[in-house]
């Protein structure tokens, strides 16, 4: 089975009709050889900073001289974004062979896998193949009944940024969603969280108490973001000084800070990662469309929720003070698209939108509505290469371009604006 095969099979077993649980990837395990009860993990869960985190931890470790599998969603551009090792994405003929293994278990089981849970074992399976000395786990939703969370007791267990987010599956308030989130934590567990959140700091809080797990707080009054700018942020978090990280924004800072509240907490539990691993691993993290400048005048992000869209305002502020900017926009019906426009409208002088490639995605022109509403002006374009040019176009040579509002719409905007650019 190719690369190309195989995700196209993975992708046929959705997950609506399965009711959710851990039932289905402990059986699937079970039946490939339980391959997590021999790998060291370090499970990420939050609402937003998931991914940057994960990129943060995977470059200090590997910088450290661990092999380092990650295993993170959605992808970008490419499935086998998913699943790396180093930095070296899957190859798509061992995707292909360890697909074929893991459809042999499933076709034995009474209830069949769905597609995370299958990504989840291929994952797993391929991490211990290639002994990974350390394995970056991400959460693809919620926490308690995630597929990911079939492990045991992780190194470390890291929350990130709550905010409210596919509300429908994981409960409509703040508390309701950490306490998904907190299902990550396990008992006599090390884990750290990000904070800030008073609603989601309480049902950790109680939580670890009631798992005897140990807590550790990211202190804020440790961090001092010292430069913002298309190359990335530069930071003191104290003891470290002049810390650099090429990703952008404030935001950006705090999840790297996040990162070295873990890798502290790693150094208490004997793992060997200098100073100097610390330095060259955040220099040398790479996470594609995350405020990411393609060019000075275009800048692309994947915040698709009212709390990332709150980031990426606040960054933009800081990249261009005073300035209006040129919005390529697109996002999911299911999110709250009036609480993520407020954010992004004082900044908007003009707004092309397009539909991001997913069946969940809000139609333009009932986006354009809304934006109307707030008296920006809209227009829906009919695909990525057609919002490209017609957003350069009205920037022009003196203003700027940034593309947000869905990963979905995130892959294909930076896909096409690279090709424009080698073409």
């Amino acid at each position: 089975m190719t690369g190309q095969e195989a995700e196209a099979c993975i992708h046929s077993f959705g997950w609506e009709s399965h009711a959710p649980g851990l039932d289905r990837i402990r059986e699937l395990l079970c039946r490939l050889g339980n391959p997590q009860k021999d790998l060291r993990f370090l499970h990420i869960a939050g609402t937003n900073g998931k991914g940057s985190v994960c990129a943060c931890l995977a470059a200090v470790l590997e910088a450290a001289g661990y092999r380092v599998g990650l295993n993170t969603s959605p992808h970008l551009e490419r499935f086998t974004e998913r699943i790396q090792i180093n930095g070296e994405e899957i190859p798509g003929e061992t995707l292909g062979a360890l697909l074929e293994e893991v459809q042999t278990a499933a076709g034995a089981m009474a209830e069949h896998p769905t597609e995370f849970e299958l990504i989840t074992a291929i994952a797993l399976l391929y991490f211990r193949q290639e002994n990974c000395d350390a394995v970056i786990l991400e959460t693809g939703l919620g926490g308690t009944l995630d597929a990911s969370n079939v492990i045991d007791t992780p190194e470390l267990a890291v929350l990130t940024a709550i905010g409210l987010d596919h509300v429908a599956l994981l409960g409509s308030s703040l508390g309701e969603i950490a306490a998904a989130k907190g299902g990550i934590i396990k008992p006599g567990g090390d884990v750290v969280s990000r904070g800030g959140c008073p609603q989601a700091d309480a049902v950790f809080r109680r939580i670890c108490r009631e798992r005897e797990a140990v807590l550790t707080e990211l202190d804020f009054s440790r961090l001092m973001v010292r430069g913002l700018g298309l190359d990335g942020t530069s930071f003191d978090f104290s003891p470290w000084k002049d810390l650099r990280v090429p990703l952008i924004g404030i935001h950006q800072a705090e999840n790297a800070a996040l990162a070295l509240t873990a890798v502290e907490c790693l150094r208490d539990k004997r793992w060997r990662i200098s100073d100097q691993a610390v330095r060259q691993g955040l220099a040398a993290v790479r996470w594609p469309g995350r405020m990411e400048a393609l060019a000075k005048n275009f800048l692309l992000d994947g915040a698709h929720n009212p709390h990332g869209m709150r980031a990426a305002a606040e960054s933009l502020r800081a990249l261009f003070p005073g300035k209006h900017l040129i919005f390529l926009l697109g996002i999911l019906a299911d999110k709250s698209a009036g609480e993520m426009l407020d954010q992004l409208v004082p900044l908007a002088e003009r707004v092309f939108v397009l539909r991001p490639d997913s069946p969940r995605a809000m139609e333009p022109e009932a986006l354009c509505g809304l934006l109307r509403q707030r008296g920006v002006p809209a227009q829906a374009c009919a695909g990525a290469e057609e919002g490209i040019q017609a957003a350069l176009a009205a920037a022009g040579k003196d203003g700027a371009v940034c593309a947000l509002g869905s990963l979905y719409l995130c892959g294909e905007i930076r896909t096409a604006f690279l090709r424009r650019q080698t073409a």
